[in-house]
């Protein structure tokens, strides 16, 4: 049976080549030209080969670990520390870390290969995704922002879902802005607007979906959400998109960030929203510094925002029209507000007129006649009416599970007081009981006969 020689194709073509010289069939010269080698390495591959046959040309290196190999401790080291501390990282997220945190010096490609000998990562098969027409970034920074929520376990099993909102600049991809909520509602949004603009300026636009916090479906209705009045109020461009891959550059930093920045968070060993909230710059800059891009154009879109804080945080509050009646007053969430006046101005210029009753996100309440902010008591009348009843599907859930948690503290009153009550019948049983066996010898006692001596 003839031997089978593993070589590779190089080497299969030098072989061929070379057993031509062999046969004087080619001149070395011409060998030399055709593998790009010299005369002198031709001569020493035809010696080899009457030597040892094929195996003459096969590199003796074949089947040796390489000299640059890296020591087994050390790969054991940093398999440990990935099996100890970046268990469901990826490849490239855990190479990262033992780079800056435990000196790591290889590519994240030998760390794959680690990962997948020692079960901590399986290779994944590549996906045929539908192809979206893509779209040019915009040209400078502030052009267009995106904006969107996430609600995710972003602590994992240490704390229930919140969500976070973040503004991501369309030219460079930066993270903006990104705060830690309860929940994705209209004060949030309200909220990261506030802040967005004072460390940032005005944008010339934000991008966002469809949902009734930042547009009415209904095309009849003129009064504009919350959130577009106040964009409005700061003449910023409101644009919607029509599908969450318009938007994909929002949409793929949430995804990144779902895989990142929840192991991040654990890592900090946080688990509360003001704790996230106070670090999150932090890890911010990080991740812009390795995400973010070049713009293609160096000026600045954002427009400085001329207005003071008070200003800022009227604009982005809840803003609602109230008729006064003639005693200058006005219901509002199941209250009486009371226009205050002094006795030598009775204001009665003010009566029947329409006022703005501004919310603010910390539930303060400011009444103002055009510019002029009126002074006012608040008496409460329907406590049952302060309490929103309306939820769209980003509160619905959060609205359930404070329905839930409130009826378990009920349900664990009543079962206290039933335990309470169990007790108090147990211990007085117990004592009937007691004076029961007493009882009898107490009567045997008294009511025995005398014996005469």
């Amino acid at each position: 049976m003839a031997e089978v020689v593993q070589m590779s194709l190089k080497e299969a073509d030098r072989y061929a080549v070379i057993q031509q010289v062999i046969e004087r069939t080619m001149a070395q010269s011409d060998a030399a030209l055709w593998l790009n080698i010299s005369v002198r390495q031709v001569k020493r591959l035809v010696r080899a080969i009457r030597q040892d046959g094929a195996q003459g040309v096969v590199s003796k290196r074949w089947g040796v670990p390489s000299n640059r190999r890296i020591s087994l401790s050390v790969r054991d080291r940093f398999v440990g520390l990935l099996r100890e501390h970046y268990a469901d990282f990826g490849p490239t997220l855990a190479c990262e870390y033992l780079t800056a945190q435990h000196g790591y010096t290889g590519s994240a490609e030998t760390l794959r290969g680690w990962m997948m000998e020692a079960g901590l990562w399986k290779a994944k098969r590549s996906q045929v995704r539908r192809v979206h027409s893509p779209r040019e970034r915009r040209s400078r920074l502030g052009e267009l922002v995106q904006i969107d929520g996430s609600p995710h376990a972003w602590f994992e099993d240490r704390a229930g879902k919140c969500c976070l909102i973040a503004f991501i600049d369309d030219a460079t991809g930066e993270l903006m802005q990104a705060c830690f909520y309860p929940v994705e509602s209209t004060n949030a949004y309200l909220h990261s607007l506030r802040c967005y603009v004072a460390t940032h300026g005005r944008p010339l636009a934000l991008y966002s979906d469809r949902h009734s916090i930042f547009t009415k479906h209904d095309p009849e209705d003129p009064v504009p959400t919350q959130f577009e009045r106040a964009v409005g109020e700061l003449n910023i461009e409101s644009i919607l998109a029509y599908s969450p891959q318009a938007k994909g550059r929002v949409e793929r930093a949430f995804q990144t960030l779902q895989d990142r920045l929840v192991k991040a968070v654990r890592l900090a060993r946080i688990s509360t929203i003001e704790a996230a909230n106070a670090w999150l710059p932090q890890y911010l800059a990080q991740h812009n510094a390795r995400f973010k891009r070049v713009a293609a154009d160096a000026a600045n879109a954002h427009r400085a925002y001329e207005g003071d804080a008070q200003e800022l945080a009227r604009i982005c509050a809840h803003h609602y029209e109230r008729r006064l009646s003639k005693a200058l007053t006005c219901q509002f969430m199941g209250c009486l507000l009371v226009i205050l006046t002094q006795p030598d101005q009775p204001r009665y210029a003010l009566r029947a007129k329409t006022i703005k009753v501004i919310e603010h996100l910390d539930d303060k309440l400011e009444l103002l006649w055009g510019s002029e902010a009126l002074p006012f008591k608040t008496f409460e009348r329907h406590q049952h009416l302060s309490a929103t009843r309306v939820a769209d599907d980003k509160l619905l859930n959060a609205r359930v599970d404070d329905v839930l948690a409130k009826e378990g503290l009920r349900l664990r009153k009543l079962q206290a007081k039933v335990a309470s009550q169990n007790a108090s019948r147990q211990s007085r049983s117990t004592a009937r009981s007691g004076l029961s066996e007493e009882s009898p010898v107490h009567a045997h006692q008294v009511h025995a006969p005398a014996v005469d001596n």
